[in-house]
C-alpha cells in the first residue's frame, strides 16, 4: 500500500461512508483526511503520492457512494473551515459552512443570499455545482475561491475563471474549495427572515424533506433549464417527464422515486446504493422511451460497485 504523508489532522483508513451522507449507503473509503486546517491540507496534498487518488468530499447530501467504496483519499473539510463573516455586501464563508446558516447569517446582517437558504449541502458542494434555488445560483453571487490544488498549492481563482453553468463548473478534479466570497445586495434582516420562512414552507409542502434523499435526482432537460441566460426557458422540468412517464413512486429494493415528488430518490431505511442506482436507471431508461429524453444525473456517484460473491 502507498505510504501516506502524516497529516496533524486525523486520518483513518478504511473509513465506512454510507453515515456522511444524506441517503446512508455505500462502502468505505481507502481513507478518510479530516485535516486540521489550511496549511494541514496543503502540505498533505503537495507531499501525497501524486498516483493517489484524491475526492473531496461535503456533507454527502448529493451523492450515492457505491456499496464497493472510493479507491481514494476522501478530504472531509470540518470545524476549521466553516467561518462566516460578513462585511459591507460581501461575505467570506468556509467551504464547510452550511449553504443555510450562510443564508441565515447574511440576512441578520442585512445581506441577501437568502436563495441558499434552502439548498442542501455545504458552500464548497454548492460553488462546485453551481447550486441555485428560485431562478438564482451561485454564480450570480460569487466573487471568487480560495482552493488548494492537488500539488498543495493555495490558489485564488476569480468566479468567471470556473465557467460556472447550469450544475457544474470547471474545478479540475482534486482540487479543494476552502473558502468563497460572494456580493449581495443590501436588504432589511426582518423582510429576508420573512422571505426565507417562506421559501421553507414551500420546500417542505412540495418536497420530502422528512425522508433520507439527495435532493433531485436529475437535472431538468436541456435546454429547459433554468440557466440565467436570457434565451432560456423553464418549460419542462424533470419531475413532469417522471411523471408521465408512470413512476412517481416507483420502487427498486429499498430505494423509490418520492410519491410528494418525483424527483426525489429517497431510501425507505433498506436501500443499498445499487438499489438506488438501478432505480434511478431505471428511471432514465423508461423516460428516453416514452418522452424522447435524456435524463442526466444531478447526483453524483462515485466508487466502484459491491464485488460479488463467489
Amino acid at each position: 500500500m502507498t505510504q501516506l504523508p502524516t497529516p496533524r489532522g486525523t486520518l483513518t483508513p478504511q473509513r465506512p461512508l454510507a453515515d456522511l451522507t444524506w441517503l446512508r449507503v455505500g462502502g468505505p473509503a481507502d481513507w478518510l483526511f479530516q485535516p486540521a486546517d489550511e496549511d494541514d491540507l496543503a502540505q498533505f496534498l503537495r507531499d501525497l503520492d501524486p498516483s493517489v487518488a484524491v475526492f473531496p468530499m461535503g456533507v454527502g447530501s448529493n451523492l450515492i457512494v457505491r456499496d464497493g467504496g472510493l479507491r481514494a483519499v476522501v478530504i472531509r473539510l470540518g470545524r476549521g473551515f466553516n467561518d462566516i463573516a460578513v462585511q459591507g455586501g460581501r461575505v467570506v464563508a468556509g467551504a464547510a459552512a452550511l449553504d443555510s446558516h450562510v443564508a441565515r447569517r447574511a440576512a441578520e446582517a442585512g445581506v441577501d443570499l437568502t436563495f441558499l437558504r434552502t439548498i442542501p449541502g455545504s458552500i464548497g458542494g454548492a460553488v462546485r455545482m453551481n447550486a441555485g434555488c428560485y431562478g438564482v445560483y451561485v454564480k450570480d453571487h460569487l466573487i471568487a475561491v480560495r482552493a488548494v490544488t492537488r500539488h498543495g498549492q493555495v490558489v485564488t481563482i476569480p468566479a468567471a475563471d470556473l465557467h460556472l453553468g447550469y450544475r457544474q463548473s470547471t474545478l479540475p478534479d482534486g482540487w479543494v474549495i476552502v473558502q468563497a466570497t460572494f456580493a449581495a445586495t443590501a436588504g432589511d434582516p426582518a423582510g429576508l427572515e420573512a422571505k426565507m420562512a417562506d421559501q421553507i414552507a414551500k420546500r417542505d409542502a412540495s418536497q420530502p424533506t422528512k425522508d433520507r434523499s439527495a435532493g433531485s435526482t436529475f437535472r431538468n432537460p436541456v435546454g429547459y433549464s433554468s440557466t440565467g441566460q436570457a434565451d432560456d426557458s423553464q418549460e419542462l422540468k424533470a419531475w413532469k417527464v417522471i411523471d408521465d412517464a408512470g413512476l412517481r413512486g416507483a420502487t427498486l429494493g429499498g430505494a423509490q422515486m418520492s410519491p410528494k415528488h418525483s424527483n426525489f430518490m429517497i431510501n425507505t431505511g433498506t436501500a443499498t446504493a445499487a438499489d438506488l442506482e438501478n432505480l434511478g436507471e431505471e428511471v432514465r431508461k423508461k423516460v428516453l422511451q416514452t418522452a424522447n429524453i435524456t435524463l442526466e444525473w444531478e447526483i453524483l456517484r462515485v466508487g466502484e460497485p459491491a464485488a460479488e460473491k463467489k
